[in-house]
């Protein structure tokens, strides 16, 4: 059966969800069709795991055998059994080197627990993030003293000066580049996040369909924005939004006819079900 089997890993925003954070009804459909012929659907997406595991029971997507794809591949999640199946950090001892260096270049960094934000300060950017995310605060100088383990990713934001995170992103690689990758945010262009070089959304459809057994070439993913590409690279199909940017468009197999607004994604799950 697994050399049967599809997994499709869908990113969320610009991707399955309207531009209204909710998915259509001809898009459910689809998708409800997909998981009941057997195949396997897993969310890839920047957000933590808790508010994946929120945002897909506000919608309806709790479907069996699903996986949650978070931090952009650094936690692969299994939903069946509210187990983490794969886990890796941005190492420790890197932490306060790295929230340092943001102090000094006058950039707002961040990081987070399983359940929580960590973060030196909780000013505009703070504040701005946490409108949407809406996840506890933990505000303190002592960054890694407050990190139960190596955290997935550490964010950082910086709301007026692009070039001025984008600098600081050179540092980080040149200092880093060995161990860590970066990354902008599809959520906001302010955001930058940093990870480690074995995660990323592509890596996690590698290890998902190496767990389950399933050929890389029955995978699917679709994606809008940068940090999607790895994973459309890596599937056995690869999906560009058309609402997606010309370089994920160079990266895909194929771009939809239609945006996330339009049911962009439902032809290619149907045509999947029916092959």
């Amino acid at each position: 059966m697994s050399m049967k089997k599809k997994i499709f890993f869908s990113d969320m925003d610009g991707t399955l969800l309207t531009t209204g954070k909710r998915i259509s009804e001809k898009t459910k459909k689809a998708l409800d069709d997909f998981v009941a012929a057997g195949n396997v659907f897993a969310i890839s997406t920047g957000r933590g795991v808790d508010n994946v595991i929120s945002v897909r029971s506000e919608l309806g997507l709790e479907y069996p055998g699903m996986y949650l794809i978070c931090y952009n591949g650094a936690l692969i999640y299994e939903c069946d059994t509210k187990k983490t199946v794969f886990r890796t950090g941005v190492p420790l001892k890197f932490v306060p080197e790295i929230f340092a260096l943001a102090a000094e270049r006058g950039i707002h960094c961040q990081t987070y627990t399983d359940h929580s934000i960590v973060t030196p300060d909780n000013g505009e950017e703070m504040q701005y993030y946490n409108k949407i995310i809406k996840r506890p605060l933990v505000v303190t100088d002592d960054i890694a003293g407050s990190l139960p383990e190596d955290p997935c990713k550490i964010l950082a934001v910086e709301m007026h000066d692009r070039d001025k995170v984008e600098r600081f992103r050179l540092e980080i690689m040149e200092k880093y580049g060995d161990t860590l990758t970066t990354v902008y945010s599809k959520s906001d262009p302010w955001y930058m996040e940093i990870i480690t070089k074995d995660a990323g959304k592509g890596s996690a459809v590698k290890r998902l369909s190496e767990y389950l057994g399933i050929p890389v070439e029955n995978t699917i993913a679709a994606g809008d924005e940068e940090n999607d590409i790895s994973m459309i690279e890596a599937a056995g199909l690869g999906i560009a939004m058309c609402n997606a940017s010309d370089t994920v468009k160079r990266s895909a197999d194929t771009v939809t006819s239609e945006d996330n607004d339009h049911d962009g994604l439902a032809p290619y799950l149907e045509r999947s079900v029916s092959n």
